[in-house]
């Protein structure tokens, strides 16, 4: 692949996290479709191209683009009670990069390092939660913040992550040569 084929799909996953945030449903940390795009473009693009992908969609929105939920952007997003969760979306791919060593079948590699990864981001958006929220003069206990950021979204979550690896690999097949995994 070319490094223009490589920059050009790099930038189309991250225009394609963009859109699925845009749907939205608003709530203290908003339903999207974000993870949806984050994990369907790992599906696709792989691990490595895939976090390239996301960390250049975080830009975009550090910037000030309106690329986040909301159509919001700018430092105050990331720094904001919610921006844990995603800087976390950067997590995922290194994760899976991690689980691609497991000794198992290629879907259930995708399955497990897809799962760790956003286990990894919740754990990393909720430490950013209470943080930021107690900086800010609200304090909130971590039953209190699971209830309100991380359980309401582990089943939508799941339903997104099993239809992107649907979609995902099916996409991938015509678009990555034979032999690369997730």
């Amino acid at each position: 692949m070319t490094k223009t084929q490589t920059l050009t799909r790099t930038a189309m996953g991250a225009v394609i996290i963009a859109l699925c945030a845009w749907i939205s449903i608003p709530a203290a940390v908003p339903f999207t479709l974000q993870t949806f795009g984050i994990f369907l473009v790992l599906a696709v693009l792989g691990a490595r191209q895939g976090s390239a992908a996301v960390i250049v969609y975080i830009l975009l929105g550090l910037v000030g683009l309106p690329v986040f939920a909301g159509f919001s952007g700018g430092p105050g997003a990331l720094l904001g009670p919610t921006g844990g969760y995603i800087v976390g979306f950067a997590l995922i791919g290194p994760v899976c990069l991690l689980a691609d060593r497991l000794p198992l079948p290629e879907l259930a590699r995708c399955l497990a390092g897809n799962l760790a990864g956003l286990a990894v981001c919740y754990g990393f958006g909720t430490f950013w939660f209470i943080r930021v929220s107690a900086m800010n003069g609200s304090a909130y206990s971590l039953p209190a913040v699971l209830g309100m950021c991380v359980i309401p979204f582990i089943l939508p979550d799941c339903i997104k992550l099993a239809l992107a690896l649907t979609v995902g690999r099916r996409l991938a097949r015509a678009l990555r040569p034979v032999g690369t995994t997730c």
